[in-house]
């Protein structure tokens, strides 16, 4: 019998709550619609915002990473053709060094690696050469970069790589969104607060008429209803103030009678 009871105790608390609209003030409900739609229309704002940002910083890096692809593709054309492996090395770990670069080497069309930036060189690199995409995204010790890569000397010397590391792009992302996101919420907040006014304001002459309304019906008929507005609530107002005025006016014929 106890386990029974327990049972039923514990299935009793493991109902769901379930909020019953239409027993919800008018207040209530004016809030809550406001308050749903400004946070709708917020949600889809930073999707929007996050959307179009990540995609423009995207371009951005992209762009980036082909410039210094192609400047050392340019500046490492003629070490490349004249077999200077020193001077290219040198050129290849400066490169390799700048902020957010992950790597950078250069290939020959074999594919066989003429220098590079990280020693030793990784296998997870060795792709495809030349003839691979212009723009992907690779990973190096298991971390993502996004790699774009440039023909040396249209190709015929190889080809350069150069990657930039994704933690960095996504960085630089945050950093573009998160201003940007926080004065969104900042709005969102402000929009929920005068939602909640805008409610109060609009419900408080249609709690005026109610009181007015319970007045009347326990048969107190000498407070007149002063609404002054011209929209419906005042058309409302001004309706029960005729029929509170007559009324008044049934009752006093009856008191002569």
């Amino acid at each position: 019998m106890a386990q029974e009871t327990a049972s039923l105790d514990s299935s009793k608390l493991a109902r769901p709550v379930a909020i019953d609209w239409k027993r919800g003030g008018l207040r209530w409900k004016i809030s809550v619609t406001f308050t749903g739609l400004i946070l709708g229309l917020g949600v889809l704002v930073i999707g929007i915002v996050y959307y179009f940002t990540s995609s423009a910083l995207q371009k951005q890096v992209d762009l980036r990473a082909q410039a210094i692809a192609t400047n050392l593709a340019d500046a490492g054309a003629g070490l490349a053709s004249r077999k200077g492996i020193l001077e290219l090395d040198a050129l290849v770990a400066k490169y390799g060094r700048l902020d957010g670069v992950a790597y950078a080497f250069i290939q020959d069309p074999k594919g066989e690696i003429l220098a590079s930036s990280v020693q030793p060189f990784p296998v997870e690199l060795k792709d495809g050469g030349a003839s691979a995409l212009l723009s992907h995204t690779t990973r190096l010790r298991g971390k993502s970069a996004y790699e774009t890569r440039a023909p040396l000397l249209d190709g015929q010397l190889g080809v350069v790589r150069v990657g930039l590391w994704a933690e960095t792009v996504e960085d630089d992302v945050r950093a573009t969104l998160l201003p940007i996101i926080g004065l969104i919420l900042a709005c969102l907040a402000l929009g929920v607060v005068l939602s909640v006014m805008l409610a109060s304001k609009t419900v408080r002459p249609i709690l005026d008429l109610k009181a007015i309304a319970d007045d009347i019906s326990r048969g107190r008929l000498d407070t007149s209803v002063s609404i002054q507005s011209n929209d419906e609530v005042g058309e409302l107002g001004r309706s029960l103030e005729r029929m509170r005025a007559s009324l008044k006016a049934a009752m006093v014929r009856l008191n002569r009678e």
